[in-house]
């Protein structure tokens, strides 16, 4: 796909720099890690299953600490961040998430706005229009009084997009959103990222296991077994997996592909 005029291929808002990642000491689930993501990107995280794609979205999230190397968010340690309202978050929500949970689509994205708020802080105007504005941007809004467990599974996934929306994040991570979605709701899901990314200028980094979607979707592909493998342009990855190099022990790293 062509890139946005508004990518900024000066400014790396996330800087992963030789990350190694293990569990309980454990053989490393990363190794040596090194990723640069550019403001305005859309970039696929892909792998076998045990790549370690999901760990290095948690690491970037601050959720795990790596035993080795550093991050960088937006120019800063992650160890000094503190601005997380920069960040949105879309984990994968049907592995965790209770459809009979008595929640409406309001109150579920309202959480995402609490979320560092002291308990029983009373909900403001602001909340509510933040709430609002989120739900329109995902075509939601006429649901707001809907129990989330009433929706369907795509309709879901909006709800939860919009949840990562409301503090107006600059990039949101998403992990294998479209698992559980048949194939309208997945082409109406993509499109709406495809908007989100074209249109608000939001950096999206989705871990997939799609990978054919993927190529036709996001700006770079990045492949992870246990160490990164490539980042690379779609085109350059359909062209490398076609000459089985992309499964091999070839590697290939190219940080600065772009198609402007």
């Amino acid at each position: 796909m062509e890139e946005s005029n508004k990518v900024d291929h000066s400014k790396n808002i996330i800087e992963v720099a030789d990350v190694s990642f293990s569990y309980d000491g454990r053989e490393d689930v990363l190794q040596n890690i090194t990723l640069a993501i550019h403001q305005g990107d859309y970039i696929g995280l892909v792998g076998p299953n045990g790549a370690g794609k999901t760990t290095l979205l948690k690491v970037m999230l601050n959720l795990l600490v790596p035993h080795q190397g550093s991050v960088r968010l937006f120019g800063q340690d992650m160890r000094d961040f503190e601005e997380w309202h920069k960040i949105g978050y879309v984990p994968q929500k049907l592995a965790n998430f209770d459809a009979n949970f008595p929640a409406s689509v309001f109150e579920v994205v309202l959480m995402g706005r609490c979320a560092g708020k002291r308990l029983f802080q009373r909900t403001t105007e602001a909340d509510k229009k933040a709430v609002l504005d989120a739900l329109e941007k995902v075509d939601m809004r006429e649901f707001k009084d809907r129990l989330i467990g009433d929706l369907s599974g795509g309709q879901q996934q909006r709800v939860f997009i919009a949840r990562a929306l409301v503090n107006r994040p600059e990039v949101i991570f998403l992990d294998e959103p479209t698992a559980a979605v048949d194939r309208e709701a997945k082409d109406s899901f993509f499109a709406l990222l495809q908007k989100l990314n074209q249109e608000a200028g939001l950096t999206l980094v989705l871990v997939s296991h799609d990978i054919r979607r993927l190529t036709q979707e996001v700006m770079h592909i990045a492949c992870v077994d246990k160490t990164l493998t490539c980042h690379i342009s779609p085109e350059e990855y359909l062209a490398e997996s076609e000459s089985s190099d992309i499964g091999g022990k070839k590697v290939k790293i190219l940080t600065h592909h772009h198609h402007n």
